[in-house]
C-alpha cells in the first residue's frame, strides 16, 4: 500500500508508473537497472496482463532480467534486435536545466550505456533527491575498469584528481555483470565539464566506461512524495 512506503519511495513509485504509462503497445524497450526502475517493471506487468499489452525488453543487468522473468515481461537480446525504441532508466545525479546524469552506483553502468544508446529515446526516472544543480553534489562519479591491472589504473586517476576508492561489499571487491570492478570518484565534484572529463577518462587504459551520461535524456520523470510526478527537459 502506498501509506506504507516512505516518501522518497513514494517518489519512485510515482516516477515509474509514469513512465510506464508512455510505453506503446509493440515497443521494444531498453529495461534498466535499481530501484526506481523496480516500480517500472511492475507497472509494465500490470498492463501486459490487464491491458494485453505486447512488448520486449532488453534489460540492462542480470537483476533486471531476473525481476522481468519473474513478473512475465518478454525478453530479447541484440542478436535478436537491431535496436530499441525506448529505454527507461534510473539515475544517481541528475543536473537540472541539462539533464546530465550520473548512474552506476547499482553498478550496471556499462550495460546501462549500451542499451541507452541503442534506444531512440531515453527517459530517466528519479526521486526529488536526485536532482542536482552540478553533477557531483551528492554522488560520485564511478569508473568501471578491468579487473586486470586495477591498481594501475587507479594511480591514473588519482592523479586526474578523482581520489578513487574500491568499491566493495563484504570486505570484496564489488564485480559487475561483465565481470569488472568499480572505482568510485569523488574527487572530480564539482563536475563542471563533464564531456572533458569524460574525454580524459576514456583515454585511460583499464577504463571500461564511465557513468558519465551525457546529453541522451529527452526528459527526466521525477516522482513526489504526494504519488505526482513532474517532467524535466533539457533547458527547462
Amino acid at each position: 500500500m502506498t501509506d506504507a512506503l516512505s516518501p522518497q519511495e513514494q517518489g519512485k513509485r510515482a516516477a515509474g508508473e509514469a513512465a510506464a504509462a508512455l510505453v506503446q503497445d509493440g515497443m521494444r524497450l531498453g529495461l534498466g537497472t535499481g530501484s526506481t526502475v523496480r516500480w517500472v517493471l511492475e507497472a509494465l506487468a500490470r498492463r501486459i496482463k490487464e491491458e494485453g499489452l505486447r512488448v520486449t525488453g532488453i534489460p540492462t543487468s542480470e537483476q533486471t532480467a531476473e525481476r522481468a522473468r519473474a513478473l512475465g515481461i518478454p525478453l530479447t537480446d541484440f542478436a535478436a534486435t537491431e535496436a530499441l525504441d525506448l529505454c527507461i532508466d534510473g539515475a544517481d545525479e541528475v543536473e537540472q536545466g541539462t539533464l546530465r546524469l550520473i548512474k552506476g552506483l547499482g553498478g550496471a553502468l556499462l550495460r546501462e550505456k549500451i542499451v541507452a544508446e541503442a534506444s531512440s529515446r531515453f527517459i530517466a526516472v528519479v526521486d526529488g533527491s536526485k536532482l542536482v544543480g552540478v553533477l557531483g553534489e551528492k554522488a560520485p562519479l564511478p569508473v568501471e575498469v578491468t579487473a586486470f591491472g586495477w591498481e594501475a589504473t587507479t594511480r591514473r586517476l588519482s592523479a586526474l584528481g578523482g581520489a578513487p576508492v574500491l568499491r566493495q561489499r563484504d570486505g570484496a571487491p564489488v564485480r559487475t555483470d561483465g565481470g569488472n570492478l568499480v572505482l568510485d570518484c569523488g574527487g572530480f565534484a564539482p563536475i563542471r565539464d563533464p564531456e572533458g572529463l569524460q574525454a580524459r577518462l576514456k583515454t585511460i587504459a583499464g577504463v571500461v566506461e564511465t557513468g558519465l551520461f551525457l546529453g541522451g535524456a529527452e526528459q527526466a520523470i521525477v516522482g513526489q512524495a504526494d504519488g505526482s510526478s513532474t517532467i524535466l527537459k533539457p533547458g527547462a
